[in-house]
């Protein structure tokens, strides 16, 4: 019999009852009760409350070319060894995170074990919903492993020891697992939560996680299809952008799935980023310092009126932060990331570590970026314009919605207009522009580059002169696990 060890608690309403002990898996699951705080273990290593430890930041974004490691030199030190590609299978962040994801894996095998439909004890719909969200979250732990290591140990059930000493299997044995977990969540899921189970994986989050997994294996067709019918479900861009990252709104139309973070628990269940990112003068660390490239990424008209999206996104100088006036001697790179950041008005310095604003995997920009993406591909120039311009469209109006703007009322004139080139080589390099804008500082970059090839990641990474494609298109299994699992090989 295999026995659990539930440590934790969770990260908001439908997370904040703590499940404590170690437990016989035959013996626990004897109650909805029982299973419900199984699956909600599972959702916790989603969480930034320990934002050192999840460091898909780092992977994801320190790598690329939308950010550096900020903060003062040799301070996380293999975080800063990441952003200079100077990395090794002892490194902290690649450690860390594999770690991380495979705890997550474990959690859901607990849960996917514990609920057979032989287990009368627990009513049907609590055990459809608790797997659906359990194979929702397994896929979404694999697909961050596959496209951080690539060939990895497959985990579908809680496993012996020796069982453990598993080898790696080919990336699309991996995918093959996302895409019938996905499917099955999908089907076992409901289309929303209400009350205090806002926040748990739904039918969409299955659909998008999907699409996302045909659309990085260049599965064109079937990418395309399944955005679309994530946009049947009924999500809509939110009028104002910065809607996504402010915590009054964080669980809007557009949000598709979301990592919840509430502040004054115990344990700490709030976010971390907003410590690590917020500069040192607002009680943070400055370990996540957008680049000059990003910001020349976002478009500007003739009169150099800029895409709204990029003070969105991050501080600068002659702009507000958060209300007070921007200092560039915060910054080594002269920008600060804001989209994980809360005002002190919001959270104070006291309690800085301990934010209430979620983070946003998967939102409904992306989908329509990864269907114009598909649609592109698969040769249907007119499709993919109309998912891609909702997208600009949305950010020039947030000038009609957002009194905050210059000029509040009115789109600037030739600010982001809608793109009209059905040329198949011209729509893809404005998509993977707009992909950038769009999703800056939410922990994608890198897989985007790597994703688009080597001549691509080639130019994108022309600065970092220690990274090699070959090389660099995985990060190394760790050492620890090489060290347990003698079935990795060297």
């Amino acid at each position: 019999m295999t026995a659990l060890l539930l440590t934790t608690a969770g990260c908001d309403s439908f997370l904040d009852q703590p499940v404590l002990g170690q437990y016989e898996a035959g013996q626990f699951f004897t109650s909805d009760t029982n299973a419900i705080l199984a699956v909600n273990a599972a959702y916790v290593p989603l969480s930034f409350r320990d934002a050192g430890s999840n460091t898909i930041w780092v992977l994801g974004d320190v790598a690329s070319d939308d950010a550096v490691k900020g903060s003062n030199p040799g301070d996380q030190a293999d975080f800063e060894n990441i952003d200079i590609f100077n990395i090794t299978p002892i490194n902290a962040a690649v450690e860390a995170q594999w770690r991380r994801d495979y705890d997550g894996i474990f959690k859901c095998n607990v849960v996917l074990d514990g609920l057979p439909e032989s287990n009368t004890n627990i009513s049907a719909t609590v055990r459809q919903q608790a797997r659906g969200q359990a194979l929702f979250l397994r896929a979404y732990y694999y697909f961050e492993l596959t496209n951080l290591y690539g060939n990895i140990p497959l985990r579908v059930k809680v496993e012996t020891p020796e069982e453990l000493q598993s080898p790696a299997v080919p990336q699309a044995q991996i995918y093959a697992q996302i895409e019938a977990d996905c499917q099955a969540a999908a089907d076992a899921l409901p289309a929303t939560w209400t009350g205090t189970d806002v926040g748990r994986a739904t039918k969409g989050a299955a659909l998008a996680l999907l699409t996302k997994a045909y659309l990085f294996q260049k599965k064109w067709a079937p990418a395309a299809q399944t955005a679309q019918a994530v946009g049947a479900l009924g999500y809509k861009l939110q009028p104002v952008f910065a809607d996504n990252f402010r915590a009054a709104t964080d669980n809007n139309q557009e949000i598709i799935f979301s990592v919840q973070h509430t502040t004054g628990l115990s344990p700490n269940q709030g976010s971390g980023l907003n410590q690590w990112f917020a500069p040192r003068p607002q009680n943070g660390y400055g370990f996540f310092l957008p680049t000059q490239s990003l910001v020349d990424n976002f478009e500007r008209t003739s009169d150099g009126v800029v895409d709204p999206r990029l003070d969105y996104t991050l501080g600068r100088a002659g702009q507000s932060f958060f209300g007070v006036a921007f200092d560039p001697g915060w910054t080594s790179t002269g920008y600060v990331s804001k989209k994980h950041l809360q005002p002190l008005t919001e959270i104070p310095a006291t309690i800085k570590g301990d934010g209430n604003l979620n983070y946003q995997p998967l939102r409904y920009a992306d989908v329509l970026l990864m269907q114009a993406e598909a649609l592109n591909e698969s040769g249907n120039g007119a499709g993919a314009l109309m998912a891609l311009n909702q997208v600009r469209k949305r950010a020039r109006e947030s000038y009609l919605y957002d009194t905050s703007l210059p000029n509040a009322g009115t789109v600037p004139d030739g600010l982001l207009p809608d793109i009209t080139t059905t040329d198949q080589s011209q729509l893809r390099e404005l998509i993977r522009r707009e992909r950038r804008s769009e999703l800056a500082l939410e922990f994608h970059r890198y897989f985007d580059i790597i994703r688009y090839g080597e001549a691509y990641a080639r130019q994108a990474l022309a600065d970092r002169p220690n990274f090699n494609y070959a090389r660099n298109q995985f990060y190394p299994i760790p050492q620890s696990e090489r060290d347990t699992n003698r079935n990795l090989g060297l």
